[in-house]
């Protein structure tokens, strides 16, 4: 009774406030009512209209410039688009799936290449800096593969996050996971040579060495908790540590999981940031049914895109769950998010559009 009245007050204050009625739908209302809000008294409203002309895009990135950067993945290529909507450019690259951007304005992205008569996935970076922004004259520079034992067409290179220090880590797929040292379901750190990541050299065509390690104590096929069991996205956090959001696509009770780095001085290595014995929200068993992506607002705020449940679920630092919404009627398969300044981005690749939402206590 108390969502219905509140619901209906909402509504009354729109009708009266004349400053919001160039910029939001009251009709809006009636279109998602059904669906849109799975819990908690205020509402996510769609503001705007969609930005559609993507083909089964993949990952969406709001950069710090802040541009908007979507992987547009069946027209193989990375599109740039002002916080207007406005297209700036593109960049062909064969089906780009994940994007990440360093402090240096690099971008970093998981996609292919082909050769005379096998296709690989590969892991590039973009120089947007030296091309003046401008992405279609960017020079691309592949990190992986570049070692003879990185050439596996079973390997796929599925998510990438950028931490503070530029260092970052990239998730591979595959379906050989017996070995101890480097099974296929593995999450690599590379860096900057002076950070030494451990491990090997890499020396990519541009000349930046980098140095590349396997984060270890990440089980490869784990049902449960810290399991590199078909990551499909990862997002760290605005803040000077090493903590980040997974979404797992394998067999798992837990397919959005937050990896926090723990150090005690004689060892380091990565733990649930919950344990489900405690009830958290975040870490119900079987909370999510098919993750795939995942995004953090400055605030702490996580936002989970559930493609299985045509869902956005959104939950506070603490890993209690706060305004989700979604269905049917709002969303064919939201597969990515994004956040600034109070709107939160949602790909959805079933529609091939981007949608876009803010709170209703944060409409003037």
């Amino acid at each position: 009774m108390n969502q219905i009245k509140n619901f209906l007050l909402i509504i009354l204050s729109f009708i009266i406030s004349s400053g919001c009625a160039d910029k939001f739908d009251i009709t809006q209302f009636n279109k998602y009512s059904d669906d849109v809000n799975i819990s908690g008294d205020t509402l996510y409203i769609q503001t705007g209209q969609p930005w559609g002309g993507f083909n089964n895009p993949q990952a969406i990135l709001i950069g710090i410039e802040p541009f908007i950067y979507v992987c547009d993945t069946d027209n193989n290529r990375i599109v740039m688009i002002n916080i207007a909507g406005e297209i700036q450019g593109s960049l062909s690259i064969k089906r780009p799936v994940a994007i990440s951007q360093d402090y240096k304005l690099n971008l970093i992205v998981c996609a292919e290449f082909d050769t005379s008569n096998v296709t690989y996935s590969a892991v590039y970076k973009i120089d947007l800096h030296s091309a003046g922004h401008q992405i279609e004259n960017a020079l691309v520079t592949r990190i992986l593969p570049i070692r003879d034992v990185d050439f596996n067409t079973q390997r796929r290179y599925t998510a990438v996050t950028v931490f503070y220090d530029n260092s970052f880590f990239v998730a591979r797929t595959g379906p050989n996971n017996t070995s101890v040292s480097n099974p296929d379901n593995s999450i690599f750190k590379i860096a900057p040579k002076k950070l030494a990541a451990g491990g090997d050299v890499l020396i990519p065509s541009d000349g930046d060495t980098l140095t590349i390690g396997r984060v270890p104590f990440i089980d490869p096929l784990s049902q449960g908790l810290i399991s590199a069991n078909g990551i499909n996205s990862m997002c760290a956090f605005y803040k000077k540590n090493l903590d980040f959001i997974a979404t797992l696509s394998g067999e798992s009770s837990f397919k959005a999981q937050w990896f926090h780095f723990f150090s005690s001085g004689i060892e380091e290595k990565y733990i649930s940031q919950f344990d489900p014995r405690d009830g958290v929200e975040f870490v119900i068993p079987n909370r999510f049914f098919n993750p795939t992506g995942a995004c953090i607002d400055p605030s702490g705020n996580i936002y989970v895109a559930d493609a299985g449940k045509d869902s956005v679920f959104k939950f506070n630092s603490s890993g209690d769950e706060l305004q989700s919404f979604g269905g049917s009627s709002v969303f064919t398969k939201p597969y990515a998010v994004a956040f600034f300044n109070k709107i939160l981005y949602v790909l959805d690749s079933g529609k091939n559009q981007i949608l876009r939402f803010i709170l209703s206590t944060d409409l003037k």
